[in-house]
């Protein structure tokens, strides 16, 4: 389940996505607009300006705004960042692989085998959709 600051993200992500182009957008617009509140908001976004998704300006004309066009930013990146891994299971994890604790052999086991079919399959969805597909 994804976890409420990554829907926030992907929300802003979305309202910035249609703004794209136009300048920076203040927090409080993004806010008011996708009912997030500003100050969760605030940390969301600093956090996808560190990982250089975002950029701002500061000012009376300052806000956030898109560094790459809405086509380059993809679902898995943002989902990555904020839940740290897109499988269920550690076993299964490209980005956070642990060994599975219950399988006695995780290549014949059968439940990593749909699990990892689960991430792989989720991956894709994730990796192919973009801001612009959100808009």
């Amino acid at each position: 389940m994804l976890s409420r600051k990554t829907r926030y993200a992907m929300m802003a992500l979305a309202k910035l996505a249609k703004e794209y182009g136009k300048g920076p957008i203040l927090i409080s617009e993004i806010a008011e607009s996708e009912k997030i509140p500003q100050r969760f908001l605030e940390n969301i976004l600093l956090d996808l300006k560190r990982v250089g998704i975002l950029g701002s300006r500061l000012g009376k004309a300052g806000g956030y705004y898109l560094l790459r066009s809405p086509e380059e930013v993809n679902l898995s990146d943002v989902v990555r960042y904020f839940e740290g891994s897109i499988a269920l299971m550690s076993c299964v994890s490209e980005k956070a692989y642990q060994p599975c604790e219950f399988c006695k052999d995780e290549q014949t086991c059968k439940i990593r085998r749909v699990f990892k079919e689960i991430r792989d399959n989720t991956f894709e969805v994730l990796q192919n959709t973009s801001l612009k597909d959100l808009i």
